[in-house]
């Protein structure tokens, strides 16, 4: 996701809405023709110390653990302190119009933790330089001055040390994508080839401590260095081999994963080496069986903006939604200030009509209240 913006979508009917998501649990994938995954990923097990806590919220509040949503302006409207009060929302994301000033994002952040009595999650995208949304906090230099694990782990800290003051929660952050001649990322990437790369997540994420009050986010899984273009803006194939990725694009995935980071964003490209028809946010080959199964990670997996011009070229935000879940996502990152109610319903309309659906969802509630755990919130009541 590029940091600065925040993606409009409009409303859409509950009708289509219903009809989307009995389209996706019951029948066709995006292409018409392939069916949804019939089952959660045989991988993914449910965290055993979540499972109660997950056990006493109802269907619509663990659909709402999987949500991460916007709004506009530096006050929170009744309707986000409502949705947070009931748990049908997981935490917000934080833009550049929620931010009037350190005070003002201070009582901003402790409305939306008394409403969520003290659950939310509050996320923004604080990579570094002109890649942040809060101008007032750090880190200062943007990824691609920073030379070397010493100075990404200082970096880190501090952001880590300035956000948990204001009270952001979660950072959409490192970029550990291995930066390619004439890629889109390149000025936001770490410096130097993929174990460099790696050196410099690794050090990042232990920037954050190991019980971090901030959560860092290693993004944009499996690789967006060799992309030619933002998937914020449009379609992206990425056309690597799988020996390309393997060497190039995962090791900096392998040592955060190995530093303990607690969040991968999936990104919204094309792999065809390594699923030729789905994106990697909705694939569960890339998802499950790449990054949970080979990489071991156990952790939560966010997508990136389920707004991103990627994404609408093939489906709307509520049939989005329900594949990203479906292929392993945990939280549906939801950017538009008109999209929280057409992702909540679709998710809950898939959540009632499938028992393997249902199963997922609950899969990825006990994933975040395991986040919320380790980040000393409060689980959701």
């Amino acid at each position: 996701m590029s940091a600065p913006q925040r993606r409009p979508f409009p409303l859409l009917a509950a009708a289509v809405l219903a009809v989307i998501a009995g389209a996706i649990v019951g029948g066709c994938g995006e292409d018409g023709g392939q069916p949804s995954p019939a089952r959660p990923p045989t991988h993914a097990k449910t965290p055993r110390r979540a499972r109660p806590a997950v056990d006493r919220l109802t269907l619509s509040q663990q659909v709402g653990q999987a949500i991460v949503f916007s709004f506009e302006g530096p006050v929170v409207p009744g309707y986000v302190r409502r949705i947070l009060r009931e748990g049908r929302g997981g935490g917000v994301i934080l833009f550049a119009d929620n931010v009037a000033g350190p005070g003002a994002v201070r009582r901003l952040t402790a409305t939306l933790q008394r409403a969520a009595s003290g659950s939310a999650l509050v996320a923004t995208d604080q990579e570094g330089g002109e890649a942040r949304i809060i101008p007032f906090a750090g880190p200062g230099d943007g990824q691609a001055q920073l030379a070397g694990p010493a100075a990404a782990r200082a970096a880190a800290a501090a952001a880590g040390r300035e956000l948990a003051r204001l009270g952001v929660n979660v950072n959409l952050a490192p970029v550990v994508d291995v930066a390619t001649p004439g890629g889109a990322l390149r000025g936001r990437s770490f410096p130097g080839d993929a174990r460099a790369v790696g050196a410099s997540a690794a050090a990042a994420v232990r920037g954050y401590g190991p019980r971090p009050p901030v959560a860092p986010t290693v993004k944009h899984f499996p690789g967006l260095g060799a992309a030619p273009a933002n998937t914020d803006d449009g379609p992206v194939t990425v056309d690597a081999t799988r020996a390309q990725i393997e060497a190039r694009d995962l090791p900096p995935f392998r040592a955060a994963i190995a530093a303990g980071v607690p969040l991968v964003m999936a990104s919204h490209a094309l792999y065809p080496a390594l699923d030729p028809r789905r994106i990697a946010s909705q694939s569960p080959l890339i998802l499950g069986r790449l990054l949970r199964r080979r990489l071991g990670f156990d952790g939560v997996i966010v997508t990136d903006s389920i707004e991103a011009r990627a994404v609408l070229t093939r489906s709307g935000v509520a049939a989005a939604a329900v594949r990203s879940v479906g292929a392993g996502a945990d939280i549906v990152l939801s950017t538009g200030s008109g999209s929280y109610r057409d992702v909540y319903d679709a998710l809950l309309a898939a959540t009632r009509r499938s028992p393997a659906f249902r199963a997922r969802v609950r899969d990825a509630a006990a994933r975040v209240i395991a986040l919320k755990r380790r980040m000393g919130l409060r689980l959701p009541r």
